[in-house]
Order: C-alpha cells, then structure tokens, then sequence
C-alpha cells in the first residue's frame, strides 16, 4: 500500500530504482488529475479561447469590410425591355451576395477545423512540455521517498538553472542539512545521557561488589558503604532532575505558568539561599515576562556556576536592571582564563571546564539556561569575563512588546551592562 493517497505503490520500483510513474487511476476508477494533466488541459483551454477570439474577430473583420460588404453591380450596354437592366442588376447583385454569405461560411468552417487541429497540437506539445517542467519535480519526489532517518546524509541536488524548482530542491536540502544536524545532535546527547547514567550505577555496584566481597565487613564498612551509594544515588537524582529541566525548557513557555516577574526578586531569593562572601550584589527593578521557576533555575545555575569556578580569592558579581526599556540579568565571576572559541561549546550539554570524573556537575548548567533563555525569546551573551571567568548577561523583551529574537550570541553586551571590578562582600539591592 502506498505511503499516502498520492504515492505510487511499491510495485513501480524497478530492480534500477523508481520507475517513472504511470497515469494512476483513482479508487473510483477516474483519472488521477496530477498537475501535468491540470497544465496541459490549462495550456489548451487558453489556446482554444485565445485561438477563438481571433477567429471570431477575423471574421468580424471580414464580415465587415467595406470592399466586400457594399458590392455593387453596374449593368450597361444591355438592351431589352424597360427595368431589364435593373432587374438584371438585382440578380447579379444577389449572386454576389449569396456567394460572398458561401466565402464566409467556408472561411469559418476551415477556420474551425483549423482551430480544432491546432488545439489538439497544442494540447499534446502542452503534455510533453508539462512533463519537461514537472521532471525536477518527480526527481525531488523520487529522491525525497528515498529518504529516511538513516541517511539523512543525502541531498536532493536539484539540477539545471537557478529558478524556482531549484530554490524549492535547495530550499528542502537545507531542511535536510538541519534534520541531520539535529538528529546528530540527539543521538550524541542521548549517548552522553546514558553515559553520565550509568557512571554512578557502575560506581554503586562496584561498591557494593567490594562490600560483599569482604567476609568480616563491620558495620563501620558497610556504613561507609551505603553512604557511598546514596552520595552516587544523589547524583542520579541531581542529572536526572537537570535533564527534565533541560527537557522542560526546550518544550517553550506554558502560557498557564508564564506572567509578570521581577528579576530582581527571582535573583534575591536565590543570592540569599547561597550566601558567599565573595558576591557582590546590585539588584535594581527589572520587570519581565515568563516562568517564575524556570526564571529562577536560570539564575540558580549562573551562581552556581560562578560560585564553582570562582577561587577562594576571587569575585562574583550578580546583578539585574534595565536598558532601553528591556530587563536584564547580570553574573560575572573571575577565575581561570576562558579562550573565546570555547564559549560556544560550554552551552552544549555534558560540556564541563573541569576534566571528566572530577565532583564538578554534570555540564548541563548552562545548557539549561540557554534553554530557558531561548524559551524566552532572550538574547543570551557571553564573553571572557575582566579577570577571566565569564561574564554572562540575559537580556529579555521589554512587557510591552512581542517575542524577541531569541539570539544565542558570544558578543561583548551593551556598554550600560559593564561594570568596574567589584569589591568582595559588597551589596547593593
């Protein structure tokens, strides 16, 4: 059974690959009307009406002319009766008449046997241009079947001229381009997943192993032992609530959850459940729209992350305002030198700073909150930071307008969001 109700069935591929398509009936026995068949029929209406217009002003023409309509017979040097040459006249001009009505007869005869045959010419030149223009199309068509999540590799590579038939082939390999990309970039998550998975139950089972290896374990070993597998178990708990976040915050906004929020309270209340001495705070009104939690996992995971990255001596500065009537949200740290072409890959989940197996997260901090900033329409910039580190800046839409761009870009923010080095243990609401 064909795929869908305009698919040919399986049985017009050849051993070489798609036949071409035979006239395919419909289930009511009618002829399928494909677009060659539309075309043509379209191409020889127009001919037969145009070709009728002319035929019909042709003899309109002819009809009308003034040599042939005021014909008039002049009899002289005919001898005979009184009123003999006028009735002579009248006969000879009769004559000419009904011969001139039997020339416009014949002329619009042979001028529809004309017509006729040359509709018919035109309909089947009409048939095999039709089919000329449409081979991109049943070429696009045949490749496009071909097509699967297997090999998502393959183009469709439309030849010929740059018209519209190309624009439309190239148009569909560049869908392809980014199925490919995004199906590549699933597979590669769905194996990082699994990896970070099964990592702490390979560590639980280990221990336990060892624990039931060791005939006279006291209770003080195997205390230390289930300590172990519950410190693996959080881990499992803390990557799999980040990945429903993750999965969460690709899925958009619900509109139920969404409404006005201030950054500055949303940050307030994370910057007091993580009290360091080395932040510094500035908090200023900041009126936004969006999800009040996932708002504040966003924030949670920029301070997390620059508590984590930040040294002993170091600083963290957190802060929220506005610019131009458009919110923003504001956290630098310094710490270790961060090379610009890395920025971009530090958003792509299971990306760490801190070498695999070290207590340092899962790497999917700030994938979350280019999740959630792109759930928002925000525009999303992050750059090396003043004293290394980075500094990363959420700008979101001002209330009084629509959705944003929501652009993921690594460019220096705008020259309102800088600021000096701050002191440790400042603050400012």
């Amino acid at each position: 059974m064909p795929a869908t109700a305009s698919e040919p069935g399986r049985a017009a591929y050849g051993p070489a690959g798609p036949a071409r398509p035979a006239p395919v009936r419909t289930a009511r026995g009618g002829i399928r009307w494909s677009a060659r068949l539309r075309l043509t029929l379209m191409y020889g209406a127009l001919f037969l009406v145009s070709g009728a217009a002319l035929l019909g002003s042709t003899y309109l023409l002819v009809a009308q002319s003034p040599v042939s309509k005021n014909t008039r017979v002049t009899a002289w040097g005919i001898a005979g009766p009184d009123g003999e040459s006028d009735r002579m006249r009248t006969k000879l001009e009769d004559i000419v008449s009904e011969r001139r009505s039997a020339e416009l007869r014949t002329l619009l005869t042979e001028s529809g046997i004309a017509l006729a045959g040359m509709t018919g010419v035109s309909v089947a030149l009409g048939w095999v241009m039709a089919g000329r223009v449409l081979r991109p199309v049943r070429v696009m068509a045949d490749r496009a079947r071909r097509i699967s999540e297997r090999n998502l590799h393959e183009r469709l590579a439309v030849p010929g001229p740059t018209d519209e038939l190309k624009e439309l082939g190239d148009t569909f390999d560049g869908l392809l381009a980014r199925l490919d990309a995004a199906f590549a970039a699933q597979r590669r998550f769905v194996a990082n997943a699994s990896h970070e998975l099964r990592t702490p139950l390979t560590l639980q089972r280990a221990t336990v192993e060892v624990a039931l290896a060791e005939p006279d374990a006291d209770v003080a070993t195997l205390r230390q032992v289930c300590e172990r597998v519950l410190r693996a178990g959080e881990s499992q708990e803390r990557l799999i609530e980040a990945l429903l976040t993750l999965a969460s915050s690709e899925r958009g906004l619900d509109p139920a959850r969404s409404g006005p929020t201030d950054l500055a309270a949303v940050l307030e209340t994370v910057v007091s459940e993580r009290e360091d001495t080395r932040m510094t705070v500035t908090l200023r009104p900041a009126p936004a729209h969006g999800d009040a939690a996932l708002l504040e996992r966003l924030a949670a995971n920029l301070v997390e992350n620059a508590r984590r990255y930040t040294p002993g001596d170091g600083w963290i500065h957190v802060a929220t305002g506005t610019s131009a009537g458009r919110p923003w949200l504001h956290v630098a740290n310094s710490g270790e030198p961060i090379p610009r072409s890395r920025i971009p890959t530090l958003y792509q989940p299971f990306q760490r700073l801190a070498p695999r197996g070290t207590e340092e997260g899962h790497g999917l901090g700030l994938s979350i909150v280019a999740a959630i900033a792109h759930a928002h329409d925000a525009r999303l910039t992050t750059l090396p930071g003043p004293a290394g580190g980075l500094a990363v800046t959420v700008t979101f839409n001002a209330l009084r307008r629509g959705a944003g761009n929501g652009a993921l870009s690594h460019d220096p923010p705008a020259p309102g969001l800088r600021h000096p080095t701050p002191t440790a243990g400042s603050r400012t609401t």
